[in-house]
């Protein structure tokens, strides 16, 4: 069954599906990260995030290719995220590492590109400390030379978005953090939204989730009925609640998942609204618990957190 998604405008025109799948995974086995990617196209998903870091570039773009080849899509049916990664912070390394990425997905570009982290290392993970701006300047290059048509952030903290926009020839378009229940993140999200920047949440589901730990000491939240009651009302799983809930607020999600039925069922958000009191009650769940805290990065300079 194929599910039409909604769509945001970004601040240069260009749109963006309000759902993407995201592809990060700790551990996966060979085909995995193409079957997902796969899948999730054939059931309507039309964003697709990666990131160099992830290092599944390849088998995304061959899932790419294959849905391409059978006619399902065309490529600019689709819209593709991608990453930077922190040891390429230099301005002179960021059109080579698109390159690379594009080369490695077997794609002619990138619908959006982001600054990772706006922390840089080197190759031994040390701290280098290349300023962000310098990074951005060559993201703004990438743009010029067509091998992307938006660039923006990822865990960029209000200053740092600020200091983007303010010595930026093109905008970032988006700003994508954790953004959940769990971590509600009003102060960030409302900070884009009237810097005209879409935040865009990762990690979409937080401690809901059933693959999280739980939070010390808060170990009610995957039991608590009052979340329960809100997903039987519906006949949706908590998980679409959760995701229901970011996009009522206008925030764009990437949930992951590498199951074929749960990958349709995040894509099924749309049939429903929640009630100005029933997103009271998820608000409720909010311990600005991050589950990615970024703490290897945490001593190293631009650290957002």
């Amino acid at each position: 069954m194929f599910t039409k998604v909604p769509k945001v405008k970004l601040n240069n025109g260009l749109e963006m599906p309000m759902i993407g799948l995201g592809t990060y995974a700790r551990k996966a086995e060979p085909g995995q990260y193409r079957q997902a990617v796969e899948w999730g196209i054939e059931l309507g998903y039309r964003h697709i995030d990666t990131a160099s870091c992830y290092k599944n570039e390849q088998e995304v773009g061959e899932a790419i290719g294959n849905k391409i080849k059978e006619g399902l899509i065309k490529r600019e049916d689709l819209f593709v995220t991608n990453k930077i990664w922190n040891d390429h912070h230099a301005e002179s390394e960021v059109v080579p590492a698109l390159k690379n990425s594009l080369k490695e997905m077997k794609l002619d570009y990138l619908d959006l590109y982001l600054i990772h982290w706006p922390v840089s290392i080197n190759a031994k993970g040390e701290d280098t400390a290349v300023d962000y701006i310098e990074t951005w300047k060559g993201m703004e290059e990438a743009v010029n030379l067509g091998l992307v048509k938006s660039i923006g952030v990822s865990n960029f903290n209000e200053e740092q978005l600020e200091r983007i926009l303010k010595h930026a020839n093109i905008k970032p378009v988006v700003n994508q953090f954790e953004v959940n229940p769990t971590m509600t993140q009003h102060k960030l999200v409302d900070f884009c939204k009237e810097m005209n920047v879409t935040p865009v949440a990762y990690t979409p589901l937080g401690l809901i989730s059933e693959a999280r730990p739980e939070f010390i000491g808060k170990d009610v939240i995957k039991t608590d009925p009052k979340l329960w009651a809100i997903a039987e009302k519906y006949s949706k799983t908590r998980a679409q609640i959760a995701l229901r809930y970011l996009t009522q607020r206008g925030i764009p999600v990437l949930p992951k998942s590498f199951t074929k039925s749960r990958i349709a069922e995040n894509l099924n958000i749309f049939d429903f609204e929640l009630s100005k009191e029933e997103m009271n009650i998820v608000e409720s769940f909010n311990l600005n618990h991050r589950c990615v805290p970024g703490r290897a990065f945490e001593k190293y300079t631009y650290f957002p957190f």
